[in-house]
């Protein structure tokens, strides 16, 4: 008997058990929760009160909410990692234009109850979304979203669109980003979707696009495809010399200052960089 079939055999059963197991733990691919909650911010910091919102499939999730002088808010969707607490320098910075702003931290993150999943986050999201408008001192909402975070505001544009739109690092769809990394994957076994540049295509929201421009996570090209999109209601703002985790996307100058001067022209905030 040839041993080249049993050969290609043991290959191909290898392959299946392997894509199997991508299938089953790909999760772990995709979201980075901490479990660790976060402390409350120390003296210094502008004043921060604790929130709980509440999912439609019954979660409360802790939050953190920054009240700003105008009727203004900007919920912050953070990317596949670490807490709110990390997110508090650009709070700081958007609070000092006077936006209220809500510090998140999806389902599973940060202490919180839950598994992150696709729908998972955009029921977060939703939550988040009602607790601004549920406020009587907010009149505009803006959502932030950062890397994954922009593919949840983005699906969450959809049914409820903002005032306006930042999306940083924003990636065009995950079957893209695994191709992307893992060009050996088939884009049929990548569970969640996020389709964000299909999902942009289709709104008529004002969104601020901030691409760094050495970003080894999310490729610059797909930020600029996802730009591409939008068409006209979209700005792009690149950024120099940043990588995805760079501090100068998290509340460096010049991104604040293109944050600052393109809300200034769709809300009611001051342009103060």
């Amino acid at each position: 008997m040839s041993r080249l079939p049993v050969a290609l055999g043991t290959v191909a059963l290898a392959g299946t058990a392997a894509l199997a197991l991508l299938w089953l733990l790909q999760d772990r691919f995709v979201y980075f929760p901490g479990q660790a909650r976060p402390t409350a911010p120390a003296a210094g910091w502008p004043r921060v009160e604790q929130v709980v919102l509440t999912t439609d499939d019954g979660l409360e999730l802790a939050a953190w909410y920054l009240p700003g002088e105008r009727e203004v808010a900007t919920v912050v969707f953070p990317g596949n990692a670490g807490d709110r607490s990390a997110r508090l320098p650009l709070a700081a910075r958007l609070n000092e234009l006077g936006s209220g702003v809500l510090l998140v931290d999806y389902r599973g993150y940060a202490g919180n109850p839950g598994k992150p999943s696709e729908d998972g986050l955009a029921r977060d999201a939703r939550a988040a979304a009602g607790y601004l408008a549920g406020r009587a001192d907010v009149t505009q909402i803006v959502y932030f979203g950062e890397s994954l975070g922009a593919a949840v505001a983005t699906g969450l544009a959809s049914t409820r669109p903002p005032a306006a739109m930042v999306l940083r690092s924003p990636f065009t769809s995950l079957p893209a980003m695994a191709r992307h990394h893992l060009p050996w994957v088939p884009s049929a076994l990548v569970r969640d979707r996020y389709p964000v540049a299909e999902q942009l295509s289709a709104l008529d929201v004002p969104t601020l696009i901030l691409v760094p421009v050495v970003d080894e996570i999310v490729p610059p090209d797909q930020s600029m495809a996802v730009a591409a999109a939008a068409g006209d209601r979209a700005q792009v703002v690149f950024v120099p010399a940043a990588h995805h985790n760079d501090p100068a996307l998290l509340d460096g100058d010049e991104m604040v200052a293109a944050v600052a001067a393109f809300l200034a022209e769709r809300t009611s905030l001051d342009q103060r960089p």
